[in-house]
């Protein structure tokens, strides 16, 4: 079995190692999981990516599993007690972002596309790879986040700055930043 090299914030605590060893950069093309992901990121705009981990269950609970239809038809009042529920991080905005995206995703859905579809268009379907070193910080955006965060804008979707975009990007491996 091959040694996984990992990045220094991979290390950082069980937790974090395994997201990078299972999940972190490496392609994902199932829509209930590329949905789950964009919201984790959202989520994590200006926290730490161990405080979302962290939470992840019980967001998993709130959000139905991130069953895409079912997180779109969530009302307000389904929403409201979430607001309280100290298990997760209760900013309204971002909350509201994730029924906002899921009923984008549908709308995508019955114009006969995929959120997958969607996601790869924007690299014509083949992951960029972008080769660091261990410690090498990445770009905080890129061209490309920029150019998909504007689309995703675009077409209704909330909370996608590029910053959040990129990192999104990465963590489902649109694009590959892995150590080799």
């Amino acid at each position: 079995m091959t040694e996984i090299k990992r990045p220094t914030w991979a290390i950082s605590n069980p937790l974090m190692q395994q997201y990078y060893d299972t999940q972190w950069g490496i392609e994902l093309h199932d829509e209930r999981a590329l949905f789950e992901m964009l919201c984790l990121e959202t989520y994590q705009a200006g926290l730490s990516w161990q405080t979302v981990l962290n939470k992840r269950s019980a967001f998993e609970d709130a959000f139905h599993h991130y069953e895409i239809e079912q997180v779109a038809q969530m009302t307000e009042t389904q929403i409201a007690p979430q607001l309280k529920n100290e298990k997760i991080i209760r900013n309204r905005l971002k909350l509201n972002a994730t029924v906002n995206n899921a009923r984008t995703i549908v709308k995508l859905h019955v114009a006969g596309r995929t959120f997958d579809d969607y996601i790869w268009q924007f690299v014509d379907y083949q992951p960029q790879r972008l080769v660091i070193q261990k410690d090498e910080n990445l770009p905080a955006q890129t061209r490309l986040s920029v150019q998909v965060s504007k689309q995703m804008k675009k077409d209704g979707f909330k909370f996608v700055g590029p910053v959040t975009i990129y990192s999104y990007l990465l963590a489902v491996g649109v694009v590959n930043a892995r150590l080799d």
